[in-house]
């Protein structure tokens, strides 16, 4: 059975301890740390599956670390900041983050949320011998690798950006709505699915020539979006 490390970033050291009692209590290795400088030491020693960021820290706030991490590493990340404001969610998803929780923090939804990121990012990599791929004209999504291929140029993903295109590519054409989007994506209610839309403008980034006039990624207004097969 694998055992996941959790890399917990959050200058309180109650609420760090708190959800380090959380996490363990379900299985999880954690490892805290209390500022960005911190959690990028431990990042690069040991294997690390998931990290939960604090966004205000000192020394390195969270969204600096977050930044440096995705210049190398697609693991999940969920923040958790006691700013509740939807520009800033919004801008948290934009710097590279998965999910974004809100404090003060309900402990079974951190860890549902944490159960939830580990199973969509790692349910594929298990098996390494897997070649499995779907392929939408010259678009090829590896689902062992978790990569698009465009023309034969590689994009890495976040573990939700893997996602939305998984159900977007394999049904090419199909129109989904951004709350079936979300429902389908984050296995839970369509509470907050415009946060979908972050996502797919942080996709259309990635692999369209011009995202502003996608070839690829394109929205049905008023409806949702679907993966064009053409």
């Amino acid at each position: 059975m694998i055992t996941y490390n959790i890399l917990v970033c959050e200058d309180d050291k109650s609420i760090g301890n708190s959800i380090k009692i959380f996490l363990e209590n379900k299985g999880y290795t954690v490892f805290n740390a209390y500022n960005g400088v911190e959690a990028l030491k431990i990042f690069e020693e040991e294997s690390i599956h998931l990290v939960i960021m604090d966004l205000m820290m000192p020394l390195m706030s969270g969204e600096e670390a977050i930044r440096k991490l995705r210049k190398d590493t697609y693991v999940p990340i969920i923040i958790l900041s006691a700013k509740s404001e939807e520009e800033d969610k919004v801008n948290g998803l934009n710097i590279g983050a998965d999910d974004y929780i809100t404090k003060p923090f309900n402990a079974n939804e951190l860890v549902a949320r944490v159960n939830s990121a580990i199973r969509r990012f790692y349910r594929y990599t298990e098996d390494e011998n897997s070649d499995d791929k779907i392929e939408v004209s010259d678009a090829v999504l590896d689902l062992n690798k978790k990569i698009l291929e465009i023309n034969g140029r590689e994009v890495h993903l976040t573990s939700i950006e893997f996602d939305i295109l998984k159900l977007l590519m394999s049904n090419p054409g199909r129109i989904f709505s951004m709350d079936e989007i979300y429902e389908r994506v984050w296995n839970e209610p369509a509470i907050e699915s415009k946060t979908v839309s972050v996502h797919v403008r942080r996709i259309r980034e990635k692999i369209e020539i011009d995202p502003k006039n996608p070839r690829y990624l394109k929205v049905a207004w008023g409806v949702g979006y679907k993966f064009e097969a053409s």
